[in-house]
């Protein structure tokens, strides 16, 4: 085990509980726990339970809840109709307010007048509701962990609608939101971003405190492909559909090509999985064809057991786990310019980029005709999460900020 020379005593705090670890923001905040944990550091946890759900932890949630202090609050984020027509008069989004809880507060309170923290890490913007109070009631230097910036998801959705109403609403929140960014930001201490592009926006945003980029990490030991148990050619997607920027990437996706898929020259057939798929997906389901199979025991088996990700992406920001747990799985990867943001990558060799209907035609039509191509494009995308994206590298630079924060 790794020792850095100062053992630190650190809270995060999530907006949503991180467990299981099935999607992206639940993967980076226990990668990271693990890792500082690892580095011999003291991680306490309280998470917000926004969907009040207890779900049996398996070997791997048990093993990290055993090393850390946590804590859930149930919490109620549901609005009506009612509630979302008086935001409609309000100079603040209803998505972010609806996160703000007293009786969370409360108990926040409480753990920092119990602990004297040195680092507490905000994981997100939903949870920076609570800065005001952590600021009074403890001397940790507080750390903003941009998972994306949320504004620019919603100008990003705004752009894609062609309804006007749809978009002059998803607009209005957009710059509510970045209202509340902007008067948010500079309030921490640091900020830790993945991508150099999130980086750059902060600073169009006037941020003046220090501003880290740290790729995400991912444990290597995990990722172990297996290719005689890979079904070539298929294509799949995986990831939630609680995130408007995946369902309405994949909606996309769905439109354009099932008539390809079904009916035309691209003959493979397309595997959809993730969590919180809307029902009206099964009107996609074409039997023996197109496959829509919600949420998967094994997330990691699943990807083994396909041969092409695709993830096309339109909207959102940072960098997303799914390409960097699919490239650790040697996977040949089909994405958007905006999917593979923060990546090194090298198109043609890594990933393959396509940002229009005919740059992802024609990279399909490509990669299911060639196995071998698809099997060199996965090694070299390994090689690079290997170079990049090891957790163990990634968490002892965070340490380090941290340190200097100190």
């Amino acid at each position: 085990m790794l020792k850095t020379l100062q053992a630190l005593k650190i809270l995060f705090l999530t907006h949503r509980v991180p467990f299981p670890q099935n999607g992206g923001y639940p993967i980076v905040v226990c990668n990271t726990i693990r890792g500082l944990v690892s580095l011999g550091h003291e991680v306490s946890l309280v998470a917000l339970n926004a969907k009040k759900t207890h779900h049996q932890h398996n070997d791997d949630d048990k093993d990290l809840l055993s090393k850390i202090k946590y804590r859930a609050f149930d919490i109620n984020i549901n609005v009506s109709v009612f509630d979302v027509a008086v935001n409609l008069f309000s100079k603040t989004s209803f998505n972010i307010d609806r996160y703000y809880d007293v009786g969370f507060e409360r108990l926040l309170i409480a753990e920092l007048k119990k602990t004297n923290y040195d680092i507490i890490q905000f994981e997100g913007l939903l949870v920076s509701l609570y800065m005001t109070a952590v600021r009074k009631n403890s001397k940790a230097k507080l750390i903003y962990r941009l998972h994306n910036v949320e504004s620019q998801i919603w100008h990003r959705l705004a752009q894609q609608k062609s309804d006007p109403f749809k978009k002059s609403y998803l607009k209005m929140h957009a710059k509510r939101i970045k209202n509340y960014e902007l008067q948010q930001l500079n309030n921490f201490d640091a900020i830790a971003v993945f991508t150099a592009q999130d980086k750059s926006t902060l600073l169009e945003y006037g941020t003046k405190i220090p501003i880290q980029v740290l790729h995400l990490g991912i444990n290597l030991d995990h990722y172990k492909p297996d290719f005689s148990k890979t079904e070539f050619p298929s294509l799949f997607f995986l990831g939630s559909l609680d995130w408007l920027p995946n369902r309405e990437g994949i909606e996309w996706f769905l439109e354009n090509f099932k008539q390809e898929l079904t009916e035309g020259d691209l003959r493979v057939k397309f595997y959809v999985a993730g969590n919180d798929i809307p029902e009206r997906f099964d009107d996609y389901e074409v039997m023996g064809k197109i496959f829509i199979q919600g949420e998967v025991d094994d997330a990691l088996e699943f990807v083994n057991s396909k041969s092409i990700m695709i993830v096309p992406l339109l909207s959102g920001g940072g960098m997303r786990v799914k390409i960097v747990e699919g490239m650790a799985m040697q996977k040949c990867i089909i994405s958007t310019s905006l999917g593979a943001e923060g990546i090194n990558f090298r198109n043609g060799e890594d990933i393959l980029i396509a940002n229009d209907q005919d740059e992802f035609y024609e990279a399909i039509k490509r990669c299911i005709a060639d196995e071998e191509y698809c099997k060199s494009v996965g090694l070299k995308a390994r090689k690079l999460i290997e170079a990049e994206h090891d957790v163990n590298k990634v968490t002892q630079k965070l340490v380090e900020f941290y340190q200097k924060m100190i």
